[in-house]
Parts: structure tokens; sequence; C-alpha cells
């Protein structure tokens, strides 16, 4: 990457960071360009040269944080580290994410643009191959129950997500690692002691 390309890519990045925190603190309809590229440091026409209209903006900042996230995430996962380890840094990267950018935003973002919502679902469907491999590997490594079944297991981990973004990274740290663990640890073993589980639960019932 020469000179030129990190200067651009220096900008985009503040002008991803400044639409964010704006669209999160006022909402998208009363946020301008003008007010996006004044806390970013350019013009309104280097935005526009970048991204396009404010609509295009928004959807190419979301659709590149998730594709970040996602991104940073398969890398984690085909790391060596030890599988609870690794569910342990999906949680807390989902918790990251959501405390740089408001969930709830997003979803009513999506909500009432089509084609975002269109986009994040294309690029939930091109990821999960890969989640599907991390699944099916956890089960032949014996840390997945082989009777769940990898629609469960998404299903959990889809669960699991509003508990994630409650974690707020700013408060104390010591904390936040402990709530990691424990939601791992339900995931995995739920909320029953070793001798509250029944012997016939998860029995087939016929």
């Amino acid at each position: 990457m020469n000179g030129y390309q990190r200067r651009t890519e220096q900008k985009r990045e503040k002008v991803k960071r400044a639409a964010v925190e704006l669209f999160t603190a006022y909402g998208f309809d009363k946020v301008s360009l003008a007010e996006i590229a004044k806390q970013a440091g350019v013009s309104p026409v280097t935005i526009y040269n970048y991204f396009g209209t404010k609509d295009e903006l928004f959807a190419k900042v979301v659709t590149e944080m998730l594709e970040e996230a996602w991104e940073e995430r398969l890398r984690m996962l085909r790391s060596d580290l030890p599988f609870l380890e690794k569910i342990e840094k999906m949680i807390f990267e989902t918790a990251d994410f959501a405390n740089k950018v408001d969930p709830e935003f997003l979803r009513t973002m999506m909500s009432s643009n089509p084609e975002i919502l269109t986009m994040t679902e294309e690029i939930y469907k091109r990821y999960l191959p890969q989640m599907m491999d991390f699944f099916e590997g956890g089960q032949r490594e014996g840390h997945i129950n082989k009777d769940v079944s990898a629609e469960t297991f998404l299903l959990y981990l889809n669960l699991l997500n509003e508990a994630r973004t409650k974690i707020d990274l700013s408060m104390d740290k010591e904390k936040n690692q402990r709530l990691i663990k424990e939601l791992t640890s339900l995931l995995f073993y739920g909320l029953v002691g070793p001798n509250g589980r029944p012997d016939h639960f998860g029995a087939d019932r016929g």
C-alpha cells in the first residue's frame, strides 16, 4: 500500500467512525453528511466520492463493519486456540461490536431499509458454511453433544446475542471476563449442576 492509498484508507476509517458515532447518538434522520464530514475532518465532497449519498454511506458502513467482524471471527476460528477459548472470544467480539454500534439502532435501520437487511442476510449466508465447519469440528472433538443439531447450536448462539450485547466493555475488565466465562459455561453445560440432571434428560421419547 503506497502513501496515497494509506491516506485514503485512513480517511475512510475516520468517516466510518464518525458516521457510526453520530448515527448512533442522534439517529439517521438527524445527521447530515456535513456533520459527519466535520467530525471526520474531511470535506462533504470527500465523503460523496468515497461512499456516495448518506443512505449509501450508512449501507456501506454497516456492511463493511459486519464483513470485518466476520473476517476477524474466522481468523480466530482457524487459529490453534482451544475450542472453549474460541467460544469465549466470539462472545467478547460480539460484545465489543455492540459497544461500537447500538444493536437496537441497527435493527431499526434494517427494518426500515430492506436493502441493508438483504445485504446483512447475504453476509450471514456467505459465512454460515464456516460456522458449520466449526460446529462439526467441535462435535468430532467431543466438545459438542453429537445429538445436538447444527440448527439448534446456531439458534442457541443467536439467543445468546442479546446477553452478549449487554456486556459493557468500558466497565470492570475482571467482571466482564467472568461474565463471558459464565456465558460460555451456560452454553455448554446449562444451568443444571452435575447432580441435578435427570437420567432421562435428552433421551429420545417415543
